[in-house]
């Protein structure tokens, strides 16, 4: 089983690397998306939503920094029309000049905290 991250390339202010969803809602918020883009957003997030489960909906601490430090989602290598979809994304965010890296991993990166058919959420082993 391989698992696939889409990660910002440089860490934030907290030292974490945001996914490329969490990227995008980003630029959204400081105002930076066309209406294209921003049209793009809504519509992708909604397909997203409605076609993988949130993990944070299952288990509400499994972002929660103080009990699940460093926690980072990957896909599956498995879920190919969730992975496939991020091609879009990451073109609204080179765009704007954000650099997004895809890692693929041929092992689980980290202790798995949750599990699902599409995806798992892990601390890192580096955490």
């Amino acid at each position: 089983m391989a698992y696939v991250r889409f990660q910002s390339a440089e860490p934030n202010a907290e030292g974490r690397h945001p996914g490329f969803l969490g990227l995008i809602n980003n630029l959204s918020k400081a105002g930076r998306l066309t209406a294209e883009q921003e049209e793009f957003r809504r519509t992708n997030h909604a397909w997203y939503e409605s076609h993988y489960t949130n993990p944070a909906t299952v288990d509400p601490t499994v972002y929660d920094h103080s009990i699940n430090p460093g926690a980072t989602a990957w896909f599956k290598e498995s879920a190919e029309a969730l992975v496939a979809r991020a091609a879009g994304y990451l073109e609204v965010l080179e765009a704007h000049g954000v650099r997004c890296d895809k890692l693929v991993s041929r092992q689980a990166p980290g202790k798995i905290i949750y599990e699902d058919a599409d995806q798992i959420v892990v601390i890192p082993f580096s955490a």
